[in-house]
């Protein structure tokens, strides 16, 4: 029989997946006849719209916004939905728009309603919002918000029922700049989140240049582009415990000395040693990978590991990037995507190296055109086997005017995972761009019905985000797991579950930001595929703990507090 180039390396260099063609094929198809998406956004109420354009044409404005988030601001079970605030450069030199808009879920499941209750929250601080990380900063079993923006970024804390006060100044996290990306881990294992910041550029909102005079522009279109502007550095503020933190990249080895431009934070155990490492990428510039030595400081091994350039030695336009076990050989590996004519990589973790394997896997030559931006691993027909979803579209639709340009608004992709080392694109198949197109940017995971199918939330420039219900139906398996640290952190963040039934060992970890300037839902989804028994689920805690449970039934909802047994919340329905 012929194989293609995908199947043939999976073949040879990941024998265990290798599943034969014809069934393959015969799963593929019945993949796309079962999974489907509905945008759900209007009819559910997410329809808040920010004062923004598309036609944009200063850095400023074409690297501004993007951030979306999946939490539970009161603790009720449902997820809510935050939002990063777009705005325009004359709304900002009179005052800025309000950083977030906040949504929360006050439909009764299976109905689903959001209600737009920002004013009511307290979310007032305004400017212009770049990204959200949410994380429960001072472990009262609350999340709270950190959105970062131009100019100042803000932390909110969560005084319940979603009710929050912004104590940025007696944090001492206002950061300044131009921020990008911030995600929270427990870098030092103290029990306490920290907090890491990327910085992108510096600009003077009040001294613009002239377009005319100034820009070189992009294909005859006056643009500015950031590649030849001053970088800004990045910021580490590790938690004191008392409500304040004290900024120290410097002393932690993750300043940036060489001042590139920061974009995406993903934090992820890379080698299993116990200790959150830190992926930042960088636009037109290598990306780091933060080894972290477990005394407090880090060591970039980006470039030696391999997952710092492109598989040729190439510096990219980076954008975003997220961890996930792809092939399920229990090490993470990372997934980044990048600017317009630069193709995605799906860096495969050996060990002692990361290996780009985007070409092989199917992935490289469906990414190379277009502008890629938000991205997260998930399992999206519950197979046992992690797709991957790219949000895509230019950064300006003054762009639109150049023949053959990839246009502002484009498809959203998603890579279904075969399970034999390859990906193929399913998007339009699943419903994802049935409606208009859009100029998409962050993305969020979750299951927003807990119905055990993952949804996404994504980000769209100048309008309210999507909505995407994931309405999948076949006969896979699932759980979901709420994980609630003591001696850990209390959000659990940087915790390590492994998931063993009698035909797949999957891991993942809790994290707190990551995709293009997002965050998640905080509980960690595994689908289980024809396997309705989990033999063993373990828990490795960031303080140390290690738990393990036997002989799990599958389709539930549970809790796993530090130390505990575990609890049954609810259980999912059959699909």
């Amino acid at each position: 029989m012929r194989l293609s180039l995908p199947c043939a390396f999976a073949c040879f260099a990941i024998a265990p997946l290798f599943i034969p063609f014809s069934l393959s094929l015969y799963q593929s198809q019945q993949a796309r006849q079962t999974m489907s998406f509905r945008d759900i956004a209007a009819q559910a109420g997410v329809t808040t719209r920010p004062d923004s354009n598309s036609n944009r044409r200063y850095v400023l404005e074409t690297m501004s916004g993007g951030g979306i988030a999946l939490l539970d601001c009161d603790n009720d079970g449902k997820l809510d939905i935050a939002v990063v605030n777009d705005s325009t450069i004359d709304q900002y030199r009179t005052g800025g728009a309000p950083l977030i808009t906040l949504y929360h879920q006050d439909g009764q499941l299976p109905a689903i309603h959001f209600s737009d209750i920002t004013k009511a929250s307290g979310l007032t601080a305004r400017g212009w919002g770049t990204g959200v990380a949410v994380g429960d900063f001072d472990n009262d079993g609350l999340p709270d918000l950190y959105v970062t923006g131009y100019g100042q970024n803000v932390l909110y804390h969560n005084l319940g029922n979603c009710k929050f006060e912004d104590v940025t100044a007696k944090a001492g996290v206002r950061g300044g700049g131009f921020s990008e990306g911030a995600a929270w881990a427990d870098y030092d294992r103290d029990g306490k989140l920290d907090l890491f910041v990327a910085r992108y550029v510096k600009t003077d909102v009040n001294h613009l240049p002239k377009p005319s005079e100034s820009f070189g522009g992009y294909k005859g279109v006056l643009v500015e582009l950031p590649d030849a502007m001053e970088g800004e550095t990045d910021l580490l503020f590790h938690n004191r415990g008392d409500g304040t933190f004290e900024e120290v990249s410097l002393k932690a080895g993750v300043h940036d000395p060489a001042k590139l431009h920061g974009m995406g934070v993903v934090w992820g155990d890379y080698d299993d040693d116990g200790w959150p490492d830190l992926y930042v990428t960088n636009d037109g510039g290598w990306s780091y990978l933060y080894h972290n030595r477990g005394n407090g400081m880090f060591d970039d091994v980006g470039i030696p590991m391999g997952p710092g350039l492109g598989p040729f030695g190439q510096s990219y336009g980076n954008m975003a990037a997220d961890f996930g076990d792809f092939d399920r050989d229990g090490k993470l590996d990372l997934f980044v995507t990048r600017f317009g004519n630069q193709p995605a990589s799906l860096y495969w973790n050996r060990g002692n190296q990361f290996l780009d394997l985007a070409d092989k896997a199917g992935l490289r030559s469906n990414t190379v055109a277009m502008v890629k931006w938000g991205t997260g691993f998930g399992d999206f027909d519950n197979d046992g086997w992690p797709d991957i979803v790219i949000a895509n579209g230019n950064f300006s639709s003054l762009l639109d005017a150049i023949p053959g340009e990839v246009r502002y608004a484009e498809p959203l992709q998603l890579f279904r995972n075969r399970g034999n080392g390859s990906f193929e694109e399913i998007a339009d198949a699943v419903g994802l761009n049935a409606g208009p197109l859009q100029s998409r940017r962050g993305t969020a995971l979750g299951d927003i019905d807990n119905d055990g199918n993952l949804d996404m939330v994504v980000f769209n420039v100048a309008g309210p985000p999507s909505v995407f219900l994931n309405e999948t139906r076949n006969s896979n398996h699932r759980v979901l797991l709420r994980l609630i640290g003591v001696k850990s952190n209390r959000g659990a963040v940087g915790a390590r579950v492994r998931v063993i039934t009698s035909t797949m060992t999957q891991i993942d970890e809790v994290r707190a930001g990551g995709s293009y300037n997002s965050t998640s839902d905080p509980r960690l989804h595994f689908g289980l595929g024809t396997d309705a028994i989990i033999t063993a689920l373990e828990v490795r805690w960031p303080s140390g703990l290690q738990q393990e449970f036997t002989e799990i039934r599958a389709d539930a909802i549970y809790e796993i507090t530090e130390g505990k047994p575990m609890r049954r919340l609810a259980e999912l329905a059959p699909r």
